[in-house]
């Protein structure tokens, strides 16, 4: 007899590439996961890992099993589904994803109104890049994704995932008190050609939706500093080194030393909610849906 929780471990390293963030993902340690997978490598007597470089990779035979792992992962999700729906209250695990500014802005108003309200309800937390949330939800490997995307740079979201509006996230140019723009009271984006900038690294959808937007207003952006965390971004400014593109949400008070200021058009980050059809009936879906919609006001208001 197979262990479930042994196929989700495997189905997790399959999804993640590697045993760290299989872990991170399921809220274990890398040393838990990597027990589950030799279990079940001495239950199967079959070889599911091989070392390559410094990490590890599925073998064939594990391949099959993680993708069959993933159809009983589905069936276990309707049932489960199935039985909080009957008991018509919000129970079990529910394992949320969401972006970094997000989880820091939005998330622990949210998490805290879960506990509070639903006793019944685990809600869990894993920070992530909204791309890849978004396949995470569809895979199972999260319940629910809260992602966002930008007015040139829409979010794709595979086939069976369903998907609400949380809301409208409003960005600023930070800029520190010191720079020529600093005294302006708007700006315009062919204010932004030949400026240096600070912003999120490649292959992340801020950054992507800043190059477009540059480059749709004829300059090739000068990206002379790159920091994942907002936080870090706005130090470079306050230190006279570049200015930035950042929405309120997450954002926190500015130093002294930098003022946001609005660009006209406003660009706007659209935020929403993503999750598997599958569990679409399931009461903890829909009241964490309900609770992120009702508490972007707040957070929204606090962050202008």
């Amino acid at each position: 007899m197979l262990d479930l929780s042994r196929l989700r471990a495997l189905h997790a390293v399959g999804v993640h590439g590697s045993v760290s963030a299989a872990a991170i993902a399921l809220g274990y340690t890398p040393s838990a996961v990597s027990q589950q997978i030799a279990k079940l490598e001495r239950e199967t007597r079959t070889t599911l890992l091989e070392r390559q470089g410094r990490g590890v990779v599925l073998t064939d035979a594990a391949r099959h099993l993680a993708a069959t792992a993933q159809q009983l992962l589905a069936i276990v999700e309707q049932a489960e589904t199935s039985l909080e729906e009957r008991r018509g209250r919000p129970t079990g695990r529910l394992v949320i994803g969401a972006f970094p500014s997000a989880a820091r802005g939005l998330m622990p108003a949210v998490l805290a109104r879960l506990a509070a309200e639903h006793p019944s309800l685990d809600a869990r937390l894993v920070e992530v890049d909204p791309r890849l949330s978004v396949d995470l939800a569809a895979q199972g490997v999260i319940d629910l994704a809260v992602a966002h995307d930008w007015d040139i740079a829409p979010l794709p979201a595979p086939d069976g995932l369903g998907r609400a509006m949380i809301g409208d996230d409003l960005c600023d140019v930070l800029v520190p008190v010191g720079h020529p723009l600093a005294g302006r009271e708007t700006l315009r984006r062919d204010d932004l050609p030949g400026q240096r900038w600070t912003c999120q690294p490649p292959g992340t959808v801020c950054h992507d939706w800043l190059v477009r937007t540059l480059r749709a207003s004829g300059s090739e952006p000068d990206l002379a500093y790159q920091a994942a965390e907002n936080h870090t971004q706005i130090a470079l400014v306050a230190a006279g080194l570049g200015i930035a593109l950042m929405p309120r949400l997450g954002r926190g008070p500015l130093p002294e030393g930098v003022r946001a200021v609005p660009l006209e058009p406003v660009p706007v980050r659209r935020l929403y909610a993503l999750w598997r059809q599958g569990a679409a009936r399931r009461p903890a879906i829909t009241e964490t849906v309900a609770v992120l919609r009702e508490e972007w006001p707040r957070r929204a208001a606090a962050a202008a």
